[in-house]
């Protein structure tokens, strides 16, 4: 896949799109087409992440919260510290 989004066919499945691939791989199994695979070398640039302690009784009741939202802990945090900050501005 190149950077404009534009999808090669695949040379397994031969899709033509991000969809069609999907669909391929969720109903075929890597292991019948391991032989057709090939090495290959990638680079992943992630942000670094700032870990902050959190009280572990605090701790809960944001887990509490976040189940109740369908979110994970840290999401809800970072949400709830977002809207604070845009409120100080």
């Amino acid at each position: 896949m190149s950077e404009s989004n534009d999808v090669q066919p695949t040379s397994i499945s031969k899709s033509q799109s991000l969809e069609e691939i999907a669909e391929f791989w969720d109903t075929h199994s890597l292991a019948d087409y391991w032989d057709q695979t090939h090495e290959v070398d990638f680079e992943v640039r992630a942000q670094h992440r700032r870990r902050i302690a959190v009280a572990p009784e605090l701790f809960e009741k944001i887990e509490q919260q976040a189940r109740l939202r369908g979110l994970n802990p840290e999401t809800l945090v970072n949400l709830w510290l977002a809207e604070r900050l845009q409120e100080a501005t």
